[in-house]
């Protein structure tokens, strides 16, 4: 399984699943949600947090986040 804390920087990827979670109503909030592109922007050091673009937006996620969405590079 392909998460977004596999994604290398400036690659695109497509979502395709956010896994069940107690995060997964705030992450709809944020728009990502199956069938959103994205691509990776910046990786802090060991991976924690790391920021995604997605419908010109910037977001930030933490690895605990990340881990939950399944993606699709493109």
């Amino acid at each position: 399984m392909t998460t977004l804390l596999d994604l290398e920087i400036e690659k695109k990827a497509i979502i395709l699943e956010v896994l069940p979670s107690p995060l997964s109503a705030k992450m709809a909030e944020m728009g990502i949600i199956e069938g959103e592109e994205l691509s990776l922007t910046f990786k802090a050091p060991f991976g924690d947090p790391i920021a995604i673009e997605m419908n010109g937006s910037l977001l930030s996620l933490r690895k605990n986040e990340a881990s939950l969405v399944k993606i699709q590079l493109i």
